[in-house]
């Protein structure tokens, strides 16, 4: 954790800049989020590994509740700046959250930092902090050009700057028997090649899970 925290903070500002209005090359990420937030309701929301809060801004343009949470101070610190919401430097396999207390909760390409087993704990917490009804959306990179469903790539450059970064490619169907086990139930799955010149060229995947 603590080299992927450091690397988040080294490329925070260069993120944003480069990636901080991504949602608008994205029409089914918008889509995604848009239903999430026509189905949530009555209480708080979170962003788990919400980087420079735009998923939480566009979030909270939908009326929800909206707090981020993000590993990296950097990040954090970045999306305070640009916007005008609440944002928490905490993470995901740890959540400082009180259990039951939130309505809705979405992690978009945040678990691929995780190994299998800290992705399980992150499922847990997941679970803990949701109310019972309460959804969650999932996202992560299934597979690319490099790397297969299953594997893992470490990225030691990014934007001129030294990171240590590992990125795992998982099986949906895996993830699906992990939120689960966890204690979640699977609403709904979607996956989709990636968006021509607006993201990186990976095929990504999309669980909806709710709290029984």
């Amino acid at each position: 954790m603590t080299s992927t925290r450091s690397s988040y903070d080294a490329v925070a500002d260069r993120y944003a800049a480069e990636i901080g209005d991504e949602l608008a090359g994205k029409p089914w990420d918008r889509a995604l989020l848009s239903a999430f937030a026509e189905q949530t309701s009555g209480g708080p929301v979170l962003d788990v590994g919400c980087g420079p809060g735009h998923v939480t801004a566009y979030l909270a343009g939908w009326g929800l509740d909206v707090v981020g949470l993000d590993l990296s101070t950097g990040m954090t610190s970045v999306a305070r700046r640009s916007t005008a919401l609440p944002f928490v430097t905490a993470d995901m396999t740890a959540l400082p959250i009180q259990s039951s207390a939130i309505a809705g909760l979405v992690c978009l390409y945040a678990v691929i930092h995780l190994d299998p087993a800290a992705r399980a704990t992150a499922y847990a917490e997941f679970a803990r902090v949701l109310r019972p009804g309460g959804q969650a959306l999932i996202a992560f990179h299934v597979e690319d050009a490099e790397t297969p469903m299953g594997g893992r790539q470490t990225l030691t450059e990014w934007w001129d700057h030294p990171v240590e970064l590992t990125f795992h490619y998982p099986d949906p169907a895996a993830e699906s028997a992990a939120l689960a086990a966890a204690g979640l139930e699977l609403v709904g799955r979607f996956d989709r090649a990636p968006h021509p010149d607006a993201e990186h060229a990976s095929r990504r995947s999309y669980l909806i899970a709710r709290r029984p």
